[in-house]
């Protein structure tokens, strides 16, 4: 079976879905590995690193099975046999879905993936919030006007920075953990019970609150427009006793909670800094522009586009891991044995047999046998 690898770098992405030392590993399952010339320079993996395996982008039209995340430059050259997995956004990327069902194509979308312990080495999200959470939290330290750590010096005693870190999942908790390496005090809040324990497990303070909203797998469920009304109470006063926030609250297929808000920006002193990780997805700070800078009073509001891509060694990396171990139980003797029972295949499809899954609706019913 042909695989093919698309480049990234077109759209912004730095990150490629098949780093070079991997490729023997999904050649071990079957597949022929094409990776399209330029697809690992921004990752740090040159065109000669892949030797033999480069292709062009011409190649997508032949490929039984294309790895990409975000999006997938080049659609047009699919055909009804290819399949396609990935990190696809399939709440943003309505378009691609409607192609991919009206050419019968088969496509996992791996933010779909259900929370079992047996899927954590498929786990995408997480491996590239991890690479997103750090990266914001040296973003944060690096536009900060504040020290992180406390420091005593001959000219005086400086103040460890106040982190506020928003939304304690993946990305949030890393942000956490690598702030308070660098020695900043650091806060967490998140609507989830259970994050509670993980915050103060890392050494943080958590905010406490008496709203609870844990949803299905793990998430935060959307709140009410009387939680919505109490959560930014409550955050105003925490928001403003912070030198750096770091924004990482996310509701999965839904825009991101604005949790700060224009006036909780003027209240904040001179000189603070709002990093906000979901600024793709609608912005975690009302005044975000994702990909730009944003000054306001005084504070410099951060909105940076795929923050886990400027990591992209690591991250693609760690993808591609994520990546062959979902595909291991899908592949005998290179051919495709799918078992359509498995909640991990089955509960991931996006579109199949012309039908699509819209984010927030049940899993597409397979009438396929298992194994085939």
């Amino acid at each position: 079976m042909r695989l093919f690898v698309p480049s990234l770098t077109a759209s912004g992405d730095k990150r490629v879905a098949v780093v070079p030392q991997m490729i023997e590993r999904f050649e071990a399952l079957g597949f022929s590995v094409g990776v399209e010339r330029g697809a690992g320079l921004g990752a740090g993996f040159p065109d000669e690193a892949y030797g033999t395996h480069l292709v062009g982008a011409e190649a997508m039209a032949g490929a039984d099975l294309v790895l990409t995340l975000g999006g997938l430059p080049g659609v047009e050259r699919l055909t009804p046999e290819t399949r396609l997995l990935g990190l696809l956004r399939p709440w943003a990327q309505t378009e691609l879905g409607d192609r991919l069902a009206a050419l019968g194509s088969t496509a996992w979308a791996l933010e779909y993936l259900p929370r079992i312990s047996r899927a954590q080495s498929m786990d995408a999200l997480s491996s590239q919030a991890t690479c997103a959470g750090y990266r914001g939290a040296i973003l944060a330290a690096e536009a900060s006007g504040h020290v992180f750590p406390l420091l005593t010096t001959a000219a005086g005693t400086l103040r460890p920075a106040e982190v506020l870190v928003l939304g304690a999942g993946v990305a949030g908790l890393q942000a956490i953990a690598t702030a308070r390496r660098l020695g900043a005090r650091v806060a967490g809040y998140d609507i989830r019970p259970e994050a509670r324990e993980q915050i103060l497990s890392l050494g943080a303070r958590a905010v406490e609150s008496a709203l609870t909203a844990g949803g299905q797998g793990g998430y935060g469920r959307e709140l009410t427009a009387d939680e919505q009304q109490r959560e930014k109470e409550l955050l105003a006063r925490e928001i403003r006793a912070a030198n750096v926030i770091i924004a990482a609250a996310f509701v999965p297929g839904r825009p991101a909670p604005c949790l700060i808000r224009s006036e909780d920006v003027e209240g904040l002193a001179p000189g603070s800094v709002i990093v906000d990780l979901a600024a793709d997805e609608g912005g975690n700070c009302a005044l975000s522009r994702p990909g730009e800078i944003v000054s306001r009073a005084g504070v410099r509001i951060l909105a940076p586009r795929l923050p886990a891509a400027d990591l992209a060694w690591h991250a693609s990396e760690m993808y591609c891991r994520n990546l062959w171990h979902f595909l291991k139980p899908a592949v005998a003797n290179g051919q495709w044995a799918v078992d359509w029972t498995d909640p991990v295949y089955r509960e991931t499809l996006w579109t199949h047999a012309g039908r699509i899954r819209p984010a927030g609706e049940a899993p597409i019913t397979i009438s396929e046998d298992p194994l085939t």
